[in-house]
């Protein structure tokens, strides 16, 4: 799963989908998860993506993208990856001012993370 921590969570994790389904490997792999309502509030809440992973590179697909999608914010965003076992975070601020090397280095840490060997887990 994904959350997406932002002043407007559910705008930001739609436009976070949007992004991800334009890849091909990840077309049909992910969906918005709706919560219930807190009290005293009307609709669901949307902040999180459930992404299915599975082998052919998806989770460095993922990876790239949600690492794009992050550097173009110009408010502050913050994703969680959930997994069972161990949640990981990346923040808009922590991935905008990163050169090539730590680029590819934090796509391969992402990815490693999403890739987790839970084929359902995001």
């Amino acid at each position: 799963m994904l959350t997406v921590t932002a002043e407007r969570a559910g705008d930001e994790a739609r436009s976070l989908r949007e992004w991800l389904l334009g890849q091909d490997e990840l077309r049909g792999r992910v969906r918005l998860v709706e919560s219930p309502p807190e009290p005293g509030r009307l609709g669901s809440v949307v902040e999180t993506l459930a992404v299915a992973l599975g082998p052919g590179g998806v989770a460095t697909a993922a990876a790239t993208v949600v690492i794009a999608w992050l550097r173009r914010r110009t408010s502050d965003v913050t994703i969680t990856v959930n997994k069972p076992d161990s949640d990981f975070e990346l923040s808009a601020t922590n991935v905008k001012g990163v050169d090539a090397g730590e680029l590819a280095e934090l796509t391969r840490r992402v990815s490693a993370e999403l890739d987790g060997g839970d084929e359902t887990a995001a």
